[in-house]
């Protein structure tokens, strides 16, 4: 029987008509918009179901996303007799002459054409998919390149295998790290992070999870992000995409491979990459430490803003003739302690930079609170 993890999986890639034929199945109430029905099954399921509902699970799960099948000419090959292969068919010619312009086919041998069936799909490794650098983490290696997750079959829902291996320094580094104190998310400041996102390689790319993923490291199930509530009746709930944390699964030794296993739904015209890294996840204070090393900017530059924006247009009816700014972050309602602003923004009015740090380690935005424009890591700079 599947275990718990796996059916709460199987029930949230469930469509509206699977999860009513479930819910009434098990004698319950199956009315309600789709994240209604959603939350039935599977508070159905964790109030600990007989296991005739598992099995109608398991049921409906193999109806949504099949198996491919296997033909009746593959299957002497997999389960028949070894023995000698039998000798290669002549060439059959159609009855054409070639002078005269006919087509001219060779048919292939069937243990040939069954062959190519057989042979694994090579996963093409894309060296030129770039991710986003995120503020948080220093990477410190490369594990896993980023690699496309191709399509092995016409079928909806896709399966891959991927294997990677830590050095004994890589693993010393990982548990030498685990006194760090970083609170309670995490044991090890460095750690294994998976990372997902879309084949693209006009720029860098920012996580971005396939749909109805699943995935498993070392046979394990590993913890996703949970869904995010629907914003619109009818839009189906999707998970906020971010790098996973993977070191709690992974097998800290050099002497044993790490197996990483990939579920999907493949969707037409559309690709995903997959990447393992070994990074150092840093804190709030670290980063802020590192915006104070960049300096801080030259009160010239602000009071060259101030005129520029007390500059009469002449082109305009209205003239700006007082600029007000206040002393008091837009975050906290305090006192600025550390006035900072994106390079990007044209506006005087600064935030704390203390309280910006702490807000996008819990909930990566790089949001201005002034603006609302973008205002990365990078672009942030201490006003003078």
């Amino acid at each position: 029987m599947a275990e718990g993890a796996e059916l709460e999986h199987m029930v949230m890639s469930f469509r509206v008509s699977e999860l009513q034929v479930l819910l009434a199945f098990s004698g319950r109430n199956r009315s309600g918009r789709k994240h209604e029905l959603l939350a039935k099954a599977l508070q159905l399921l964790r109030s600990g179901c007989s296991a005739a509902v598992q099995m109608k699970i398991a049921e409906l799960y193999r109806r949504r996303f099949p198996r491919r099948a296997l033909s009746p000419s593959e299957l002497p090959v997999l389960h028949g007799p070894v023995g000698p292969l039998p000798p290669l068919p002549a060439p059959c010619r159609l009855p054409y002459e070639p002078g005269a312009g006919g087509p001219l086919l060779v048919l292939e041998s069937r243990r040939e054409a069954e062959g190519a069936q057989l042979a694994p799909p090579v996963q093409p490794v894309h060296p030129d998919v770039k991710m986003q650098r995120l503020p948080f983490y220093d990477v410190y290696d490369e594990l896993i390149k980023p690699t496309t997750l191709a399509s092995a079959s016409s079928q909806r829902f896709e399966e891959a295998h991927f294997t990677f291996a830590l050095t004994p320094q890589q693993v010393q580094q990982i548990l030498s790290s685990r006194d760090a104190v970083l609170g309670a998310r995490c044991d090890h400041a460095v750690q294994v992070q998976l990372r997902f996102c879309l084949c693209e390689t006009s720029c860098p790319q920012e996580d971005h999870f396939p749909p109805n993923l699943f995935v498993k490291v070392n046979g394990k199930l590993c913890p996703l992000p949970g869904y995010l509530p629907p914003t619109k009746n009818g839009v189906e709930p999707k998970r906020p995409s971010r790098p996973v944390n993977i070191t709690p699964l992974a097998l800290l030794s050099a002497a044993l491979p790490n197996t990483i296993v990939v579920n999907w739904s493949a969707e037409c015209g559309r690709n995903y990459s997959l990447s393992v890294y070994l990074v150092k996840q840093l804190t709030a204070v670290a980063l802020l430490q590192k915006l104070r090393a960049k300096g801080i900017r030259n009160p010239d530059h602000s009071r060259a803003l101030i005129k520029e924006k007390l500059t009469a247009d002449p082109d305009s009816e209205v003239a700006t003739t007082s600029l007000r700014v206040s002393l008091m972050c837009p975050l906290g309602k305090m006192r600025l302690a550390v006035p900072c602003r994106a390079t990007t923004c044209s506006h005087l009015q600064c935030f704390d930079a203390a309280l910006y740090l702490q807000m996008n380690e819990k909930k990566p935005t790089w949001m201005c609170p002034v603006c609302d424009r973008g205002a990365p890591y990078d672009r942030l700079i201490i006003d003078g």
